[in-house]
């Protein structure tokens, strides 16, 4: 995949879960601490350059557990 398609969709991402942290005012401070977690794995993860596809996908796996223990 490319550098610019993974960006758009780590902004994705981080733009959805931000409105879910501050839309939902009824979120348990366990919940919102996930989240926050998750947009800020997604936001080094943006930074981070030459990154194989391997380990595109371990980041990408932490990330995906944090949002499934959210759901959950």
């Amino acid at each position: 995949m490319s550098r610019l398609k993974r960006l758009q969709n780590i902004d994705g991402l981080i733009i959805s879960l931000q409105t879910i942290a501050k839309s939902q005012c009824s979120l348990s401070e366990d919940d919102v601490n996930l989240l926050n977690d998750a947009i800020a794995k997604l936001n080094r993860l943006r930074t981070k350059k030459g990154l194989t596809d391997k380990h595109y996908q371990m980041e990408i796996s932490d990330i995906v557990e944090l949002i499934t223990k959210f759901l959950i």
